[in-house]
């Protein structure tokens, strides 16, 4: 399982563990299927929030949710009693058809969610808050006050240090986390073949 706070470069170090031929299992990918028009956690969500949260097209706008859930905390836990279920039943079903030594399974929230019993370790990639906030305000986040808000509704950075058996520290160059990937790609390499032997 990989995990780390929101902006700490987790998409980035997914994505070297692919280039290395590892399949990866995305729950934010997932999550954007399972709420795609037509499907039914999306009229839950028109039901429960209303359609100020559907767009034009028919999508759910993620701006205003976002917006909605970081401002109120029934807000997310209703989100997430629609979406979790969902999430972890098509999680381990794409684990189950995946091949190779080992797989990835990328869970943002890995702390709070019913996959951690799941997954044989943890990797978190982490990196400083002050970081992740210049991150954040490089993406689509209008504020520093929001992207603090957004940080604070997350689970700490010690919380989520304290479930690693792998951390890779990603303040550095790219270089520096793709040394760590392929490091650690080969111990897992390694790990799955001792547990796979007779």
């Amino acid at each position: 399982g990989l995990t780390g706070g929101i902006a700490s470069g987790k998409s980035v170090v997914a994505d070297m563990f692919a280039d290395l031929g590892v399949p990866v299992i995305d729950t934010d990918v997932i999550a954007r299927e399972i709420v795609e028009p037509g499907q039914p956690a999306l009229e839950e969500i028109r039901e429960r929030f209303g359609e100020h949260m559907i767009n034009a097209a028919g999508n759910l706008d993620r701006a205003a949710m976002r917006k909605e859930i970081f401002a109120d905390e029934k807000s997310r836990s209703d989100l997430e009693a629609i979406l979790h279920p969902r999430i972890g039943a098509e999680t381990r079903r794409q684990a189950d058809a995946a091949d190779g030594d080992y797989q990835l399974i990328v869970v943002p929230l890995l702390t709070e969610s019913a996959l951690l019993e799941f997954v044989d370790r943890v990797l978190v990639v982490d990196c400083n808050e002050d970081l992740q906030i210049r991150r954040l305000r490089a993406r689509d986040i209008e504020s520093i006050e929001q992207a603090r808000r957004i940080l604070k509704a997350q689970v700490n950075r010690e919380e989520r240090l304290a479930i690693a058996d792998d951390v890779i520290l990603n303040e550095g160059s790219l270089r520096d986390a793709r040394d760590a990937v392929t490091r650690l790609d080969r111990e897992y390499r390694h790990l799955a073949r001792l547990r796979d032997r007779p």
